[in-house]
């Protein structure tokens, strides 16, 4: 899952490069301007990357066009990213990053280090106060540390209210995966989901159904032998 520190560079530019460096989610302004001379620099990677897409090829181009209108004022900055080695995140920091930085004209440099140099740089910077990295691929564990800390933006405040003009009309927070993994007690979303793991739990046939099992299952345990349904999220 991602985040952003408040440390280093303004809210409104990390949110814009992070969420649209590593996975290309954009956020909403009505654009008046003419088409922009690098349609086709956009279109190149419509139409070589970006497919399939559940958008049309127009619909994506028009986002795309979004992109490049709302980063105008931070053409030329660096913007600095972690994640752990995780091929989604190679495609992230290999692919994306580079997408966006010719749509965009912002740089993102996006490190693939070990999930544990995460971890420990995350602490370092919470600790020091000093900005190491500006936006984080980190687990969704880590949402109560950035709650209580305050070291990571609200990002439903900052949607809704400061980051309102860099924000999406397409992005359909609703539609992520996980969310609930990354919505603090108090309701509001701390990290945006950037992948999920699909997990897939076997049981054996022979066991829930052998009558024996079944009889002794329940004289022990005063219920009936089952699959553990709610585990699986039946």
């Amino acid at each position: 899952m991602r985040h952003l520190s408040k440390s280093g560079l303004s809210t409104r530019t990390r949110f814009l490069t992070m969420t649209s460096a590593a996975a290309l989610i954009a956020a909403s302004v009505t654009i008046t301007a003419p088409a922009f001379a690098d349609d086709a620099t956009a279109q190149k990677w419509i139409d070589s990357e970006f497919q399939p897409s559940t958008l049309s090829k127009a619909d994506q181009l028009k986002e795309m066009q979004w992109f490049a209108k709302a980063a105008e004022p931070y053409k030329g900055m660096e913007i600095n990213v972690t994640s752990e080695t995780l091929t989604v995140h190679e495609y992230e920091s290999k692919t994306l990053a580079k997408a966006f930085e010719e749509i965009t004209g912002i740089k993102v440099k996006h490190d693939i280090i070990q999930e544990g140099d995460v971890v420990e740089k995350i602490q370092t910077q919470m600790q020091s106060g000093k900005n190491v990295y500006d936006g984080w691929i980190n687990d969704s564990d880590f949402i109560g540390t950035h709650f209580r800390y305050g070291q990571a933006v609200d990002l439903t405040d900052w949607m809704a209210k400061d980051g309102k003009d860099v924000t999406d009309p397409q992005l359909d927070v609703n539609d992520f995966i996980g969310k609930s993994f990354t919505t603090a007690p108090n309701g509001h979303l701390y990290q945006l989901p950037d992948q999920q793991f699909a997990n897939l739990y076997w049981f054996r046939y022979d066991w829930f159904t052998n009558p024996d099992y079944k009889a002794k299952f329940k004289t022990k345990y005063g219920y009936e032998l089952g699959v553990p349904r709610e585990l699986v999220g039946l």
